[in-house]
């Protein structure tokens, strides 16, 4: 069994959107709350405070009469959103998120449901505290039974709900495809088998129409209505962006999983990457690392193997017929000759094809022996020893 998330568009109706509407502002301020709490505890008095010492707080703070209004809401709602603090605190202890910030009004909006806050009859859903179901569209089916919910608002006042079920994975039949993958900003990808898939741009596409869009907002004085219509203009490119975005890399991670059995790849370094204000934007643009997660997780639902090689592994300067690796491969060269075999490379599909073989050598042998691996400095000194003695 594997859970998995379904989500769809809902759209409500006016006293769904004003219940929904108190929903998100009291898990926002419960959420900043339990927050500040934690910073003032830890570095006021040295001390730490986790979700139960939060929960047993919340139960006082709801009695409070300037904070009574939080029971015209799901309980379990405001329980579930000091969990995601503990999560986000969590996540940030091990290194892999930034500390946790405040919640903001017009960003986007979530409230989460547990089995116990909503109802599912098969065909509908309906949230605790409302009296009719939701209006969901139903664009796919799933089977199993609704674990939990979560109801969510974007900056563009598009209303979604993602239910979380549990599934049987049904492993697609084994076949002997093999596929390197290299990342690029002119192509997106380019595979091993010498297929280069374009790069769709969508950014740059809507670039001045966003930047326009922006310009009308920054005049708008603050507080109005038109700010306020300015605002979800705006939003609504960054979503036609986001979207078209998520929808092309979907489709292309879909067939490359069910066309291939190994699916090797780079382990890129994008934080590191978009360092470089020349190449900030269309990296960001290009979404490497949504594509490797979303090979990641498919590739486990259907039973295929996504293998990442060494960031240090010279595929593009490697000559794949050869082996001969060159000093240096600067990135307005696209094609070259091998000096020690003659082959001429096209710089992609090489380093793809080298990127196949690096993957399919770690699957044999282990991540001990990862092609390029970088030798911490203590190791390397050990076996120089090893050789002079």
């Amino acid at each position: 069994m594997t859970q998995k998330a379904y989500k769809y568009r809902f759209y409500p109706t006016a006293g769904q959107g004003q219940l929904l509407s108190r929903t998100f502002g009291c898990v926002r301020y419960v959420y900043n709350w339990g927050l500040r709490l934690k910073t003032d505890a830890y570095y006021k008095e040295g001390r730490r405070l986790y979700y139960k010492d939060l929960s047993a707080q919340l139960t006082v703070l709801k009695r409070q009469p300037e904070t009574v209004w939080l029971n015209e809401v799901s309980s379990v709602t405001l329980q579930q959103s000091l969990a995601h603090l503990d999560r986000a605190f969590l996540n940030f202890f091990e290194g892999h998120m930034n500390y946790p910030k405040f919640h903001k009004k017009h960003n986007k909006q979530s409230a989460s449901f547990m089995s116990s806050a909503f109802k599912w009859d098969g065909k509908n859903i309906t949230l605790a505290k409302m009296k009719e179901p939701l209006d969901i569209r139903w664009s796919r089916y799933f089977s199993g039974t609704p674990s939990s919910v979560t109801v969510s608002k974007d900056a563009a006042n598009r209303y979604y709900i993602s239910i979380l079920v549990d599934e049987p994975t049904t492993p697609l039949p084994k076949i002997g495809t093999q596929l390197g993958l290299d990342m690029g900003l002119t192509h997106m990808v380019i595979l091993s088998s010498g297929e280069k898939i374009g790069n769709p741009k969508f950014f740059r596409k809507d670039e001045k129409k966003l930047a326009k869009a922006q310009r009308q907002l920054a005049k708008k004085q603050k507080g109005s209505k038109n700010r306020d219509k300015a605002r979800i203009k705006v939003a609504r490119i960054h979503a036609r962006i986001a979207d078209r975005r998520q929808d092309f890399t979907h489709k292309l991670t879909t067939r490359l999983i069910h066309e291939n059995q190994v699916i090797a790849a780079e382990s890129l370094q994008v934080k590191n990457m978009i360092r470089n204000h020349k190449l900030a934007k269309s990296i960001a643009d290009v979404s490497w690392s949504e594509l490797i997660r979303q090979l990641e997780y498919k590739a486990t639902w259907h039973g295929r193997t996504v293998v990442k090689i060494d960031k240090f592994y010279p595929s593009s300067k490697r000559c794949y017929d050869c082996g001969h690796i060159m000093p240096k491969m600067p990135l307005n060269i696209r094609e070259w000759t091998c000096p020690e075999c003659g082959k001429t490379h096209d710089r992609d599909i090489n380093a793809a094809q080298n990127i196949l073989a690096a993957g399919l050598a770690v699957i044999a042998c282990g991540e001990a022996v990862r092609p390029g691996r970088k030798q911490s400095s203590r190791h390397g000194k050990l076996q120089r020893s090893r050789k002079a003695n």
